[in-house]
């Protein structure tokens, strides 16, 4: 018979060894002059696995699209979050996005045993995390969270267009186009244009 001081060492170790549930964590929208900056984070099914996952920028929009809807409906669980423009200026794009990392692994319905991250910085969270370089291709859960992202990213740009239609954010989505500045030159800043940022700045003075 076994004596209890062995089976607990044992038990302990099975418990340690035991594989928790890994979230993967991406953002979109760091680099537009425009709207929040997102972030997603998702824990994948094992049991129920989703074919095409891929870096959200190599694929195309309707594969995206697809694949967001896929990721929802066969996810363990995700969660999208943002950082507000006001944020974004009162912090600085770079505390803007840990800011939203952080927000959408708080917002997973599981809690994770560890935490995959996209780029080569952490946001502030109490789970173990890791950053990986050029995760998005690299592992499925981070390639799930940057399509989440980018999705919910590029459906706000296209209902925010319809309020503001001369800047063109549906085409653009933000970024400092040709196309972009000269709209900006020609009716100034909206209200979800990040006035941080030195081309935005530049129209205001």
């Amino acid at each position: 018979m076994r004596s209890s001081k062995f089976f607990k060492a044992e038990q302990a170790t099975l418990i340690w060894d035991t594989p928790g549930l890994v979230a993967g964590v991406d953002e979109a929208g760091r680099g537009p002059l425009a709207g929040p900056v997102v972030a997603a984070a998702v824990i994948l099914d094992d049991l129920n696995p989703i074919q095409g996952l891929a870096d959200s920028k190599k694929l195309s929009p309707a594969r995206r699209e697809k694949l967001y809807d896929e990721i929802r409906a066969k996810a363990l669980c995700c969660s999208i979050a943002e950082a507000s423009v006001d944020e974004i200026d009162q912090l600085n794009i770079l505390q803007a996005t840990m800011l939203a990392m952080r927000r959408a692994v708080e917002g997973l319905r599981l809690k994770p045993t560890k935490v995959l991250v996209d780029g080569n910085r952490l946001p502030v969270l109490d789970v173990l995390a890791e950053a990986i370089v050029k995760g998005d291709a690299k592992v499925p859960a981070i390639s799930a969270a940057s399509i989440l992202a980018k999705v919910h990213r590029d459906r706000w740009c296209a209902q925010y267009h319809e309020q503001f239609p001369q800047y063109g954010f549906a085409a653009h989505k933000g970024y400092g186009t040709a196309e972009h500045i000269a709209a900006l030159r020609e009716h100034g800043a909206c209200p979800q244009h990040r006035k941080s940022f030195a081309p935005v700045s530049g129209v205001l003075r």
